[in-house]
């Protein structure tokens, strides 16, 4: 582990200090031991002569061995330090590399999971039920597709609801219409997915939202992804309404964030979150800030990579890649570390 070789790192400069610091204390040691025998061999007079000789030597060597301390001392701090800026810099590249590429690893999953949603809304509207009530919205047309977008929930569980829309934006059938009440009848013409549908110039396009909060799904939030429902289910065929659906936002996305492989010292310490093109927090591991947060992103120009924040934190982020004919939307996956242990 990199950080173990800055651990090692600092445990030797701190060895080398206490030694360093121990050396000096014999060596004063010596050197008064030394002083207090010329002293006497001073006493003594001629016969403490060669005695004082010996002094004298034991003096020098105490000094010559104080010097060669302080000169290793000063070398190993310049060398230690050096070492340990290396050690940082390798544990937060290391980290930052690992960070970035969880990074990209969640937002792929995100995209691959939306590519799906934009395969399902277009597939779906050309379902005959749900044509069939947008060309020509009679009662019992309208609970029959109703009835359709139900089974169609039945084994699509990442899904709130679907909405047959009208021309004119009017909801004309729900596949809840027992859990939102309120949803048939309300108009919607004035949701960007309405407009954006009813934009799209064949079977093949299709319109998404930014995530929000539904009011008629009791502000649950969601990712709408809407297309035009097109007479006979051509590809081709002119617009007769658009079918609507509601991604259930908020548990999938916590599912993903939440299942980011990290160990379980780094869970404490660390954050994941998806951010949409405007930076905005819209998932968050620790559920903070979702929807009213803004992470500005510092890329400086990468689609994938790492970097240290003025906290010390260690930030790892990856655009969306997209995923086959989904583009993706410009969102980010990011993961903040705290720095911890040697790495502060």
């Amino acid at each position: 582990m990199p950080e173990r070789i800055v651990a090692l790192s600092r445990a030797v400069s701190d060895l080398a200090t206490r030694k360093m610091d121990e050396i000096q204390a014999v060596t004063n040691t010596t050197k008064i031991l030394a002083l207090n025998a010329l002293i006497e061999a001073m006493r003594a007079g001629e016969a403490g002569r060669g005695f004082a000789v010996v002094a004298q030597e034991v003096k020098a060597i105490s000094e010559r061995i104080t010097g060669i301390g302080e000169e290793l001392r000063g070398q190993m701090a310049v060398q230690t330090d050096e070492l340990n800026t290396l050690g940082k810099r390798l544990v937060s590249q290391l980290r930052g590399g690992r960070l970035a590429d969880l990074a990209l690893n969640m937002i792929d999953i995100i995209d691959r999971n939306l590519y799906e949603r934009s395969c399902d809304v277009r597939w779906w509207a050309t379902d005959s039920a749900v044509v069939d009530c947008a060309a020509d919205p009679a009662p019992d047309r309208c609970a029959h597709a109703s009835k359709r977008l139900a089974v169609i929930l039945g084994a699509y569980t990442v899904y709130l609801d679907l909405w047959v829309v009208d021309r004119h934006g009017t909801v004309l059938a729900n596949g809840r219409p027992d859990r939102y009440r309120r949803v048939v009848g309300s108009s919607v013409a004035g949701e960007s997915w309405f407009r954006d549908a009813m934009a799209t110039r064949n079977g093949g396009e299709f319109a998404v939202s930014d995530i929000a909060g539904n009011d008629l799904l009791d502000r649950s939030t969601v990712a709408t992804y809407a297309a035009a429902i097109r007479a006979g289910g051509e590809e081709n065929g002119a617009i007769v309404g658009v079918l609507g659906i509601f991604f259930d936002w908020q548990t999938q996305s916590q599912g993903v964030v939440d299942s980011v492989r990290l160990t379980e010292d780094e869970r404490s310490t660390t954050r994941c979150l998806l951010v949409d093109r405007r930076h905005r927090v819209i998932a968050a591991s620790d559920k903070r800030g979702v929807l009213v947060e803004s992470f500005p992103v510092r890329t400086n120009g990468y689609a994938h990579g790492c970097y240290t924040d003025d906290k010390g934190c260690v930030v790892g982020f990856a655009l969306t890649p997209g995923y086959e004919t989904y583009r993706g939307l410009g969102w980010y996956g990011v993961i903040v570390q705290e720095a911890v242990g040697p790495a502060r």
